[in-house]
């Protein structure tokens, strides 16, 4: 059974987010099931070869109609999942996100540097790549001012590759937006507006499943990672 999504009245394409409630709150108890299986130790586990995740995710799942309709044929590229916890825990400034996962090195002109996370092949791609992609963020848990919510500069998405000496001047003609969420939440993004986040101040969990969506081909036989 499908689920219809309404918009909120905002103007994505000008902030560069949008927050739905309730969007996953029905399906919450697979998501569990699903995340469970990953031990998150570090800032971020990658996840690949995943079947029943990309099942989750896929362009025919609610997830990834709601992605649809905003950036057609998308397809989802890239999962990642986040848990904050007392013992895990960490802080990351504000920055852009500018890699993609791939199967395999094929050496291209624009792609680089390379680098390997949790045994997936990492690149920095053109810039324009990033810019036609969107992410979204799936809230397992409730998201307070205390629980390390995800900070986004409205409006950052659109002043393309910004050098991480020019982050600061960058952010600071743009408002912020405080990404609280209640568990079952979905916020969408822009892939390349600037973000950051602080160290959870409380004891509970914040799981987060981050998934990038891309409608693009790459070039030169180079193959998206995916999820399954």
């Amino acid at each position: 059974m499908t689920r219809a999504f309404s918009s909120p009245s905002i103007d994505f394409g000008k902030i560069g987010c949008v927050r739905f409630a309730d969007a996953v709150a029905e399906t919450l108890p697979l998501l569990e099931k699903l995340s469970s299986r990953y031990n998150e130790v570090n800032a971020g586990t990658r996840i690949a070869r995943d079947a029943a995740l990309y099942d989750f995710v896929s362009p025919e799942s609610d997830v990834g109609r709601l992605v649809c309709s905003f950036l057609p044929n998308a397809r989802p590229v890239r999962a990642i999942l986040f848990n904050k916890t007392a013992q895990n825990n960490w802080a990351l400034g504000w920055h852009q996100d500018r890699t993609i996962c791939v199967r395999e090195r094929v050496d291209t002109g624009g792609f680089g540097p390379w680098s390997t996370k949790h045994g997936i092949l990492h690149v920095e791609p053109p810039f324009e790549y990033i810019e036609g992609m969107i992410t979204v963020r799936l809230h397992l848990d409730k998201v307070s001012a205390a629980n390390a919510p995800l900070l986004v500069a409205n409006g950052s998405h659109r002043i393309g590759k910004v050098a991480a000496g020019d982050i600061r001047s960058a952010i600071a003609k743009c408002p912020t937006t405080t990404c609280f969420a209640a568990s079952g939440d979905v916020w969408l993004y822009s892939t390349p507006i600037i973000h950051a986040s602080e160290r959870s101040m409380i004891d509970h969990p914040r799981r987060v499943l981050q998934v990038d969506y891309s409608a693009d081909r790459l070039p030169n036989g180079l193959e998206w990672t995916g999820i399954c």
